[in-house]
């Protein structure tokens, strides 16, 4: 492997480009979710720590693979949830849909080995344009305005992302993707953490998320809630680590994303609103910077992964079976979809912290690093957002979905299919497994540095347990003024979805005027200065040109009618003549020689 190396990023994108034919000879469903495996044993393949792919393109100097312990993690991870979305999107008829969604975890895995920005930028580009479609294939028009939004903002953060970049690289000449120092930084580096932190969805850059993930397929919001943040936690982990601005906006992050999701009626919106608030845990500890911070963040987005794709799969499943996902039109499932109940319901707990879920062992790593920080401020602010995790994702999603007042459906919903289910029960699985001993140490062995960190302390099994009993009690004693309404949670995308319009419309009008107004100038002016240069020009043709150009024609004519009448048409005048006019040019070179 070392003098071959085949990008796992290149399974992915071999996959989707053969989409259409595969599907065509109905091989589809087996080569799918065969290529995350083999991804998986291709990274493994690899040593631990190898630069792989180098290139020169245009002399800039290309890394596509840089593998150590840090994009591993990433790695392996990125490949679990590749297998997980294939095989709960089994049953999705587009190859165009399934096409996009490899693009897009192609694009994810060549941003986490990308050992230079060029590279990072091109497969960042490649996740924006390829996650785009799963937005518009649900193929209604609240997705098709949301898909233009996502990409409208993407774009946004790609054009800063390559300012950024190129500023860099006229400082420094290089184009290598490596640790940053928080006192050197400069604008060319707040311009490529900005690219960064918009990926990462983090306030006031963040609506474009909430606004798209609940628009996008049932499958493709599976694929969209694993990779687009977590990527961004990567290189901000890659590249950023230790710089304190990152610290309190992920602490912000943590905060805002739990408000939403309690005043939230939609369920897809309250789980997008809750990836906000847990990448916040993952950007607060990237900015901390120390090596348990950044242990916790890893091992956070690795659990992160998979229960919010558990609890995507378990709100798509029931909006597949019902076609509804506003808590306030649901109730009552759990006698009709049970397994989608009970997968949720580990979902749900995992997402909160309960012991023996891969929440427990993760998030409090984070907690604990800003302990050792001495930074009691930012462990309160984590703390609080535990409690709104617990109540919103915790409590109320599965409590007005599955329980809560029974609803009235037709037709009446049955169980998701053998595939979702297998897909879900998969996360659940691994969801408690890394809640276990075998499990949170098999993770803690892959983070980036080596930890002997204990989840299983007395004094955090004490705190969580009061955490998740008090919020309960919470909840009981507020469940009427937490009983969702079908209203509208205004955010920041407010301003650009009205704004922009209202620009448009001002533009148009602005311009149509300047419109006319050049009209009025050129049919004043201009429309008389061409034609008077028209008819300039036409008088100089006729007087000047055509004179010219006919009298030298009628010259030439009266000239041949003089010759006309000098030629006899008797060959010996003709001979005659000419010997006449030789002796005349002899004489005159005999008279030419005799003056000389």
């Amino acid at each position: 492997m070392t003098d071959l190396f085949i990008h796992p990023a290149a399974w992915f994108i071999a996959a989707a480009l053969l989409a259409p034919l595969l599907q065509k000879i109905r091989l589809i469903k087996i080569v799918f979710p065969a290529i995350p495996v083999i991804a998986l044993a291709v990274i493994y393949m690899l040593p631990e720590v190898a630069v792989f792919g180098k290139a020169t393109w245009l002399g800039f100097d290309l890394v596509l693979g840089r593998l150590d312990k840090l994009s591993f993690i990433f790695l392996h991870i990125f490949v679990i949830m590749a297998f997980i979305g294939a095989l709960y999107g089994l049953k999705v008829k587009e190859a165009g849909q399934k096409a996009a969604g490899f693009f897009y975890v192609a694009g994810a895995l060549g941003t986490t080995l990308a050992g230079d920005y060029l590279t990072l930028f091109v497969f960042w580009e490649l996740m924006a344009f390829s996650s785009v479609f799963l937005i518009w294939y649900s193929k209604r028009p609240k997705a098709r305005n949301a898909g233009f939004r996502y990409l409208l903002m993407h774009t946004l953060g790609g054009l800063i992302l390559l300012g950024g970049i190129m500023l860099r690289y006229k400082v420094t000449g290089d184009l290598s993707f490596d640790r940053l120092d928080p006192a050197g930084a400069g604008l060319a580096e707040y311009l490529i953490m900005t690219g960064f932190i918009l990926n990462a969805a983090v306030p006031p850059l963040h609506a474009w998320l909430a606004d798209a993930y609940p628009e996008a397929t049932v499958s493709g919001a599976v694929f969209m809630c694993a990779f687009t943040t977590k990527s961004a936690v990567y290189v901000l982990a890659r590249a950023f680590p230790g710089f304190g601005v990152l610290t309190i906006l992920g602490a912000v992050m943590t905060l805002y994303g739990v408000f939403y999701a309690v005043i939230e009626n939609d369920a897809r919106r309250i789980l997008a609103y809750h990836i906000i608030s847990q990448v916040g845990y993952m950007v607060c500890a990237v900015g901390i910077g120390t090596k348990m911070a950044i242990n916790g963040a890893c091992a956070h987005a690795y659990a992160h992964i998979l229960y919010k794709a558990l609890l995507f799969m378990g709100a798509g499943a029931v909006l597949q079976m019902t076609g509804r996902s506003k808590l306030s039109e649901l109730g009552g499932l759990y006698r009709y979809m049970p397994w989608a109940f009970f997968f949720t319901l580990i979902g749900g707990i995992s997402i909160s912290g309960f012991p023996l879920t891969s929440g427990f062992i993760s998030k409090s790593m984070i907690i604990a690093a800003a302990g050792e920080n001495h930074q009691p401020v930012i462990m309160l602010i984590l703390s609080l957002a535990a409690v709104g995790t617990f109540l919103s994702v915790g409590i109320k999603l599965p409590y007005f979905i599955w329980f809560g007042k029974d609803k009235t459906y037709s037709p009446v919903p049955k169980e998701a299919g053998w595939q979702m289910n297998l897909a879900m029960g998969l996360a659940a699985f691994l969801c408690i497994f890394l809640g276990t001993g075998p499990g949170y140490r098999a993770l803690y062995a892959l983070l980036p540095y080596a930890t002997d960190y204990q989840p299983y302390s007395a004094y955090h099994l004490a705190e969580t347990l009061q955490i998740l009993c008090f919020t309960g009690l919470g909840f009981y004693l507020f469940i009427r003024r937490l009983t969702p309404e079908d209203r509208v949670a205004l955010d920041v995308d407010w301003f650009y979805r009205k704004g922009i319009p209202r620009f448009m419309t001002w533009v148009k009008k602005w311009l149509g005027g300047m419109d006319r107004v050049l009209n009025n100038v050129y049919e004043s002016v201009g429309l008389r200065m061409t034609r008077a240069l028209a008819r300039g020009f036409t008088r100089f043709d006729k007087e000047g040109i055509d004179w010219a150009v006919d009298g030298a024609a009628k010259s030439v004519l009266a000239g041949g009618d003089q010759l006309r009448h000098i030629q006899t048409g008797k060959i010996q005048h003709y001979i005659g003549a000419a010997v006449i006019c030789l002796f005349g040019l002899i004489a005159l070179i005999v008279l030419l020689k005799t003056g000389a």
